[in-house]
């Protein structure tokens, strides 16, 4: 303990904050480690070997790992009212099984706390533990402690008050029933809005590229059609397991982010460990869906599982590379469709893809450095490009685009057409369409009025929905 203050006899019962979860809506040692995971996977792995003693494991993360703590989330309400008790002339201390240097960088943050209590590589200041030292500074019954979790059941037993944070349903009914008079500053919110957002229910619309090949193929049976539906949401659970990964490993760029801010995890709306079960969940209930399709689906789907953490892992911090991964993985759900349905995937698709999503892509990080010149912004360390870098990006996204639409005039004089097509000339209309909705995606990009991703973008933008509109009665016309 670091004590500023001496305790006087006559003077108000101190009050002692947890932090994990208590302060901080999320917790010092799984940010810690996924942090180090981050940026020395080698190193996160060797902390591992003390796993079995979780105050050797927090020292040996700790001291490797380099986090943030300006941006961890704070439980705002609870800062709140620790100024005002703290304005009333109020001693407020800090305690947390996290290690002494975290410690000590969140109570400078915060610049309200009298001292701090701390783990040391011999002591995981929890529970008994805790209880422990809080008894021997300040005596048992002597101090008041605010806490969220069944471990501090140990704490308010020895505590002159009891304050409870953010704690679940169950625990706050069990406080209640040994504290009556226990204080309730925030009570935990989160409900199936959250876990929406964290399996990113909205981006699945993605996944609908799975029905195209069938689709312009007119192959409407009933079984390929039960056949898109079923790896349409093989691919979502997926794709929603490398999202949770994704969101993991990127908590400290999402939280310098003007809106990526606000995702779940960075937010501290949802525990990061509900992310580590829920991330193996959705990839086996995946795998399992993928069982009752034709065994080339399952390996399409490994690979976009394989590539997509290699994405994530690196791949996206390299310049040019990480928007051809991008386009892959957006073709990838194309290649899965002609795969679940046995349906030959066609050359002229593919190729139109391929530039299409590759200029998709290109907006994607164009408007990401827009956002950030608009704003004053320099582009964040390790980030795949400068700001100076955006007119080429602009210029590429632009002529991506127009080669997708020459690729779809080129397919328009193909023999292909006129078998499929009783009226291929009604098809001409299609391109123009495209034109139009790619010209506009790029200004709208270059006025920084483009949404961080593109497709998200359109399935929100009315304009959008027209033209999608209109291309699908081109098509219905000419069939």
């Amino acid at each position: 303990m670091i004590d500023n203050q001496k305790q006087d006899a006559g003077e108000d019962v101190p009050l002692v904050v947890d932090l994990d979860g208590t302060l901080i809506r999320t917790d010092l040692l799984v940010e810690s480690f996924f942090a180090l995971l981050t940026t020395s996977p080698l190193d996160a792995l060797a902390a591992l070997r003390h796993l079995g003693d979780k105050a050797r494991f927090k020292a040996a993360v700790a001291k490797r790992a380099l986090l943030d703590f300006h941006t961890l989330p704070l439980n705002e309400e609870l800062v709140s009212w620790l100024h005002e008790e703290k304005a009333k002339g109020r001693r407020i201390y800090l305690a947390s099984a996290s290690t002494h240097a975290h410690v000590q960088a969140i109570a400078d943050r915060v610049g309200l706390f009298d001292g701090i209590f701390a783990s040391t590589p011999e002591n995981n200041l929890a529970g008994a533990a805790k209880s422990a030292a809080l008894c021997a500074a300040f005596g048992q019954g002597g101090f008041d402690y605010a806490g969220n979790a069944a471990v501090d059941l140990a704490v308010w037993k020895d505590a002159r008050g009891v304050v409870v944070v953010d704690a679940a349903a169950g625990l706050l009914r069990t406080v209640k029933a040994r504290h009556p008079d226990a204080q309730v500053i925030t009570r935990k919110n989160t409900g199936l809005a959250e876990y929406r957002r964290v399996l990113r229910v909205h981006q699945w619309l993605k996944n609908l590229l799975i029905f195209v090949p069938a689709f312009t193929a007119h192959h409407f049976s009933f079984a390929t059609l039960a056949a898109c539906a079923a790896a349409f949401l093989s691919f979502s659970l997926c794709a929603s397991s490398v999202y949770i990964l994704n969101d993991l490993l990127d908590l400290k760029s999402d939280r310098e982010h003007p809106t990526k801010r606000w995702r779940p995890f960075a937010a501290g709306q949802v525990d990061i460990l509900h992310g580590l079960f829920l991330l193996p969940l959705t990839l086996v209930g995946a795998g399992v869906i993928a069982l009752f399709l034709p065994w080339h689906f399952l390996l399409v789907l490994a690979g976009y599982y394989a590539v997509t953490m290699a994405y994530s892992l690196g791949v996206k911090r390299q310049p040019t590379l990480d928007v051809i991964t991008l386009a892959c993985l957006y073709g990838s759900r194309l290649v899965a469709g002609a795969a679940a349905t046995d349906v030959p995937l066609s050359s002229w698709l593919l190729t139109f893809s391929v530039f299409l999503f590759l200029s998709l892509a290109l907006v994607k990080r164009c408007s990401e450095l827009r956002a950030r010149v608009l704003r004053g912004a320099a582009a964040p360390p390790r980030y795949a490009y400068r700001l100076d870098d955006l007119p080429i990006l602009e210029m590429m996204a632009a002529s991506n685009g127009t080669v997708a639409v020459l690729t779809f005039f080129l397919y328009l004089t193909s023999d292909t057409v006129a078998q499929l097509y009783s009226r291929p000339e009604v098809l001409w209309g299609t391109p123009v369409v495209l034109l139009y909705w790619i010209g506009r995606i790029l200004i709208k990009t270059h006025r920084g009025e483009m949404h961080d991703d593109p497709v998200l973008f359109a399935a929100k933008d009315r304009v959008s929905w027209i033209c999608a509109g209109l291309i699908g009665l081109i098509m219905l016309t000419s069939i």
